[in-house]
């Protein structure tokens, strides 16, 4: 019931409420980050969302275009300056995402929107973290973001999928706070953001157990 009939509207109302408030915010990153960011602010970029349809995700800049004596982007630990890092740490970076929820896009809680490119890596159960919107934040992100393996975050993911109810969104929302204030998860432990997917070998399990 809730997730058919009011999720949707929770959402619409509390993301356009979060924009409004937030306006001033958004403004003054919106001139930092051109400052310090030398140039665009933004950062946008196709996503899979809800049954694998395409939309175009907005956040935050938090690296600089910093290229190479041959035109190439250097890497993603170079290029994530000290203001980027902030943005992570605080996960300031993801408030435009708002506008995403607004529009449909998104949801405030589900899994996290990845690259395009990972759709043909998913094994059939991973496939079913498309079974809901994508979200700001989600059950992996406030359960160890980053610093979990991409089998453990998968499974939280479709977990989420199947337990889908206003008890579960609003201790994701308080467990996500939590996280944001002690800075945990924000990098992997070989990566200053996360390693690439590039699928789940055979044989490899999640081993993460789910809390009911």
């Amino acid at each position: 019931m809730y997730a058919k009939y009011y999720k949707r509207f929770i959402d619409f109302i509390l993301s356009l409420t979060g924009a409004l408030v937030c306006s001033p915010l958004i403004l003054v990153l919106s001139f930092l980050g051109a400052l310090f960011m030398g140039g665009n602010p933004f950062f946008t970029q196709e996503r899979p969302g809800y049954r694998e349809r395409i939309f175009k995700l907005v956040k935050f800049r938090t690296m600089d275009n910093r290229r190479d004596d041959e035109g190439n982007l250097l890497p993603d630990d170079v290029r994530l300056n000290k203001y980027g890092r902030f943005l992570r740490a605080t996960s300031l970076d993801e408030l435009p995402e708002l506008f995403n929820i607004l529009k449909g896009d998104m949801a405030l809680i589900g899994p996290r929107p990845l690259l395009v490119r990972y759709l043909p890596r998913y094994n059939d159960e991973q496939k079913h973290r498309h079974d809901v919107r994508p979200g700001l934040t989600g059950y992996a992100q406030a359960h160890g973001r980053n610093s979990l393996t991409w089998e453990d975050k998968f499974a939280m993911d479709v977990w989420y999928t199947k337990h889908v109810s206003f008890k579960t969104d609003i201790g994701i929302v308080v467990d996500t706070i939590k996280t944001v204030l002690k800075k945990e998860g924000i990098s992997s432990e070989s990566s200053a953001t996360m390693e690439e997917f590039m699928g789940t070998p055979e044989g490899v399990m999640s081993t993460w157990q789910p809390p009911y």
